[in-house]
């Protein structure tokens, strides 16, 4: 194996994240070779993921090592955590000294929020696409957008896709290539329902319906964070 130069990877924790948005790039990104991972999080104490269970933070926003590449994941839990000033003031510092700044699935609203999109191209969970745009970002329809120190990935199992194309980013392809046979990441799905084009009717509309109890007023909460964000930092 080579030596890699050491890499430290934070991602923020926050109530009613989607565990499998961290925890899928955080299994591929552990290969990258000389790596630290750190999830941090307002406190030390164990913080409920949508699965039922918790994760526990290893840092804290007022402890936190600076990372050289930061991760926001998604979740129902994104609607409170990008009102979060504290959140917002830890994910704009930490970001103004990495390298990447990245985020999977609806964690790119809370960058948005953060107004770290600004004329970026950009990706998310294909239900808060729409929303990009009002971040000043330029939506892409991609499951892994990279653009210049941005990296974005689309929904939940993206994650996958995301850490594996940041594998090659930053230790090349011949190492991605050797991660992706280590975890024997060779999808083929029972079903093909995995994107709106593609699900039936009705259980586009069931997700819909879950997805409005689950994240109550995340259109308007998004849109007024994108306003507060646009009129609040200079404008590009």
């Amino acid at each position: 194996m080579p030596e890699f130069s050491p890499i430290r990877v934070a991602f923020l924790l926050f109530p009613n994240v989607t565990q499998l948005d961290l925890t899928g790039p955080a299994q591929v990104l552990s290969r990258l070779g000389n790596v630290t991972i750190d999830l941090v999080a307002r406190d030390l104490a164990p913080v409920p993921t949508d699965a039922g269970f918790a994760l526990l933070p290893t840092a804290t926003f007022a402890d936190a090592a600076q990372p050289d590449i930061l991760c926001i994941p998604g979740g129902f839990g994104v609607n409170d955590a990008m009102e979060d000033q504290a959140t917002l003031a830890w994910v704009q510092q930490a970001a103004a000294g990495v390298t990447w700044v990245t985020s999977v699935c609806t964690g790119a609203l809370l960058l948005g929020a953060a107004g770290l999109l600004r004329g970026y191209r950009a990706t998310t969970h294909w239900a808060s696409h729409h929303h990009l745009a009002a971040f000043g970002a330029i939506p892409v329809k991609e499951r892994v957008v990279i653009d210049r120190n941005r990296a974005t990935g689309g929904g939940v199992t993206a994650g996958i896709d995301f850490g594996l194309a940041m594998t090659a980013a930053i230790r090349g392809e011949a190492h991605a290539r050797l991660v992706q046979l280590s975890l024997e990441y060779d999808p083929s799905p029972p079903f093909d329902s995995g994107s709106p084009e593609r699900a039936d009717a009705e259980t586009l509309a069931r997700y819909q319906a879950l997805a409005a109890k689950s994240a109550p007023g995340r259109d308007a909460r998004t849109e007024a964070a994108a306003e507060r964000m646009m009129s609040e930092l200079p404008q590009a």
